[in-house]
């Protein structure tokens, strides 16, 4: 899937290595992809993760917030336990350090927009325009819907456009850190658009929604011909799982964290009390879910044909099929190194390990292809 913001924030550095990097500084853990091409195909070189919870003296899993010094030698460290031989890589901005809005602008003329959108932007922008950087795209029009973009008044026409805005604060931090790292980014992105290059097939236009869920929040992405047109956040997550695991269980929370992951093959009695925890924490989440999508379904009117998992959190045993019960919908896992070509006998760990690797998977798929 051809991103929108294919040009967003390009440095157009010249690439000599052919192996590319697919960098994702979540709020738990750094994860990291390399890849190259061989023959046409997209080749998985190495891959891995890293908690950040002991950088910051806390537990591993739990979401914590680090000073950029602090990320860069985590961020080193998990590069050098992957073993990686590329500084050729693409940075995932978060998706709660950014704005991102379907804004409709009237106009009669479609040169206006590039002076509209700004003006537009600043109702929904809660600080002046001149410290974000902004970028937008036009959602092309479906021939049928013509009629709907436009006002029974006075016919005036309706333009769509996705845009995007980031605080120039955190992009310079996001620069400190590769810096720093000693690495060379030609790109940063909204975490949003490579998770759903690497887990939407660009040949579905049907609405789909994807949900992330991590370490601290849970974000939503509804999106429909390849191009995102709602979003949102649930500010749980994953860790409430372990840090409820902790305290009914009396256990400490690294231990809980433990036995979160080993939740299917713990003690039967371990596994009767997490199943229920489990149960008990995802389910106002997936509630919530299921309220950003009947709206969006009301106002659209149009159904959303099924839910992609992805994030770390998507990895506990049989969230799945908790989800599908919750929304009634059809509910799949994401499967990020499926675009990847890697060894047969890796085939069963990175099925089960990718949910958590599709964003730094995006961002290594839309590096690759800007070597072009």
């Amino acid at each position: 899937m051809e991103n929108p913001f294919h040009n967003f924030f390009k440095s157009f550095l010249k690439k000599e290595d052919q192996s590319v990097l697919g960098i994702d500084i979540g709020s738990a853990s750094i994860k990291v992809v390399q890849i190259r091409r061989r023959k046409g195909q997209a080749v998985l070189e190495t891959y891995g993760e890293l908690a950040l919870g002991p950088y910051g003296g806390i537990e591993i899993g739990r979401a914590v917030k680090l000073k950029p010094e602090q990320i860069v030698d985590a961020l080193n460290d998990v590069l050098k336990e992957a073993n990686t031989s590329t500084t050729n890589c693409a940075v995932a901005i978060p998706m709660k350090s950014s704005m991102v809005s379907v804004m409709k602008i009237p106009t009669l003329d479609e040169s206006q927009l590039p002076k509209m959108i700004p003006i537009e932007a600043r109702k929904y922008i809660p600080v002046p325009i001149s410290e974000v950087a902004l970028d937008w795209f036009i959602i092309p029009k479906i021939a049928n819907e013509d009629d709907e973009n436009k006002m029974a008044e006075n016919k005036t026409e309706f333009f769509e456009a996705l845009v995007v805005a980031i605080h120039n604060n955190v992009l310079n931090d996001f620069n400190s850190i590769v810096t720093n790292a000693k690495l060379s980014t030609s790109f940063f992105e909204v975490e949003m658009f490579s998770t759903i290059r690497s887990v939407i097939d660009p040949r579905d236009n049907s609405p789909i929604m994807i949900c992330d869920i991590g370490a601290g929040a849970t974000k939503l992405y509804i999106v429909e011909r390849g191009i995102v047109r709602d979003s949102h956040i649930i500010n749980r997550g994953s860790q409430d799982v372990t840090l409820n695991i902790s305290k009914s269980m009396g256990v400490d929370v690294s231990f809980s964290e433990k036995l979160k992951r080993n939740f299917g093959k713990n003690t039967r009695e371990q596994d009767e009390q997490i199943g229920q925890i489990i149960e008990l924490v995802m389910s106002p989440i997936f509630s919530d879910t299921n309220t950003v999508m009947m709206n969006y379904q009301k106002k659209s009117n149009k159904n959303i044909g099924k839910v992609i998992l992805v994030g770390g959190g998507a990895m506990i045993k049989g969230l799945k099929d908790q989800a599908q019960n919750q929304l009634g919908i059809p509910v799949e896992n994401g499967q990020p190194f499926g675009r990847l070509e890697a060894p047969a006998f890796l085939q069963g760990v990175l099925e089960n390990t990718g949910l958590a690797f599709s964003t730094a998977i995006g961002l290594a798929l839309r590096e690759l292809q800007e070597l072009d």
